[in-house]
């Protein structure tokens, strides 16, 4: 391809190397560079001739990246990096604290806006494109109910609770939907649920030597904001088991609508869409480059400030033309 989007990695862990792989199946994008809170020296890049970099290396590049793809963590990272980015390069990134969403729009379109850049933010798959199924669901079917579910997958702040809990050494979280509230959704009744009738939580711990377990079962299922609300289930294995059994970070879920039609509303329609990964933050890197692709298409066009996945025509995210989409896909 003539032109190749140049892409700047910020932050190295499991999404930033799933956004690394992800490049390399997309021919139209190259890595400029990984940047990096820890010592670059320690930060080994898969790709051949791209090097790490230290963060405050990164504004000396300015010229050289197109898009910055952010890979920091909701919490604390993405509020300060994706505003304090905008302004230099046009960026992404994966924020997924849903209830403060529309605070960090603003803080980003305004530096977006005065950087005269684009940036797209909470792009991943939710938010991100059960966002986009939610929306197109609701649109076609206003009379109905809309439900989420997400698993069977690795929660990992579950799992990080799990970890601080006194006594453990390591462990692991799943989140698993309930196969009968699942089937009552997809009969088109509209049911009504609990938090504890969607969702199961289930617990893999490898507790310290001479720990009480018990103790340790009794916090994590009364663990407020975490599994309180939940039924929980806790298996205590060794560190050999959880390595062996427990290494990857699998997640999906499902997007389900159930509505009406009709006069007299007397015709039913279920809308269902579902993921099933092997690996989330893959998966969540592949929906980045994508949205990478769009932000500079429309930098490229002169738009600027931010945008989310509602904003994004689907043409943009793909590297085939308006012409060749038409002809193959529509």
């Amino acid at each position: 391809m003539s032109i190749r989007i140049r892409v700047g990695i910020i932050g190295y862990g499991n999404l930033g190397r799933g956004v690394e792989s992800a490049i390399r199946q997309n021919e139209d994008m190259e890595l400029v560079g990984v940047f990096t809170r820890r010592d670059p020296s320690s930060v080994q890049v898969q790709t051949d001739g791209v090097k790490a970099y230290t963060m405050d290396q990164l504004v000396a590049m300015k010229n050289n990246i197109d898009v910055a793809i952010l890979c920091g963590g909701s919490a604390k990272d993405l509020p300060e990096q994706t505003p304090e980015l905008a302004k230099l390069f046009n960026v992404v990134d994966s924020y997924d604290t849903h209830a403060n969403i529309p605070q960090h729009f603003a803080a980003v379109d305004a530096s977006a806006n005065e950087g005269n850049k684009v940036a797209i933010i909470s792009v991943g798959w939710d938010p991100g494109m059960f966002s986009l199924n939610r929306l197109y669901a609701e649109a076609i079917l206003p009379e109905g109910k809309e439900y989420t579910f997400w698993g069977k997958g690795v929660s990992q702040g579950h799992s990080d609770a799990i970890r601080r809990v006194e006594g453990v050494k390591n462990g692991k979280q799943y989140t698993i939907p309930i196969e009968k509230a699942l089937e009552a959704v997809r009969g088109g009744s509209n049911p009504e649920f609990t938090t504890r009738e969607k969702h199961l939580r289930e617990c893999f711990v490898v507790a310290e030597d001479g720990a009480d377990t018990e103790r340790i079962e009794k916090e994590i299922k009364e663990m407020p904001n975490y599994f309180s609300d939940y039924d929980t289930i806790v298996h205590f294995i060794t560190e050999e088991e959880l390595e062996r059994d427990h290494a990857g970070i699998p997640h999906g879920g499902f997007v389900i609508r159930s509505g009406k039609t009709g006069f007299e509303n007397e015709n039913n329609h279920v809308i269902e869409y579902s993921l099933k990964l092997d690996s989330n933050p893959e998966f969540t890197a592949s929906v980045l480059i994508a949205y990478a692709r769009a932000a500079y298409r429309l930098n490229e066009e002169g738009q600027s400030g931010c945008k989310t996945v509602f904003d994004i025509a689907p043409g943009l995210l793909s590297p085939s033309s308006a012409e060749e989409l038409r002809k193959r896909m529509l």
